[in-house]
């Protein structure tokens, strides 16, 4: 079945792809919740007509998100733990990461970061999605807290 997607869907395509997923999964799962529509002939040159517009404006968002990118390689992150050793109290998520960029001034939404949870110091690096061709490594890095 091929679909035209509406919506990002993690694992499988970006807004505006079109994708060819099982039949059950099309019709019982992303048409109803409203991620993706029938690929049709005239859906399909709806969705030509629209890219071909909008190619200009992409242009725009991707410089955008470049500028932002080079901002957050310039950025130097510690999060701050309490720690026994090196052994965190708790974990550090992409919560966490997301207050540190904010101190820092950049707004970047939870779910564009990619880090799988930490529970020690140490140096680590996140992945961060701000446009479909603009990912970044997000070097950071988890100091004890000093009482």
């Amino acid at each position: 079945m091929e679909l035209i997607l509406k919506k990002d869907v993690q694992n499988l395509g970006f807004k505006d792809d079109i994708v060819t997923v099982k039949n059950g999964y099309g019709r019982n799962y992303l048409i109803p919740q409203g991620f993706a529509q029938l690929a049709t002939a005239s859906a399909k040159k709806v969705l030509a007509e629209n890219l071909k517009q909008r190619a200009h404006k992409e242009a725009k968002i991707i410089a955008d998100a470049k500028a932002t990118a080079d901002a957050l390689k310039a950025l130097e992150i510690k999060i701050a733990a309490k720690a026994g050793g090196e052994k965190l109290f708790g974990s550090i998520t992409n919560i966490d990461i997301v207050e540190a960029l904010e101190k820092a001034g950049q707004t970047i939404e939870r779910k564009f970061i990619t880090s799988g949870i930490v529970k020690r110091t140490g140096k680590y690096s996140a992945t961060v999605r701000l446009h479909r061709d603009v990912i970044v490594e997000l070097p950071y890095e988890i100091v004890a807290e000093k009482a």
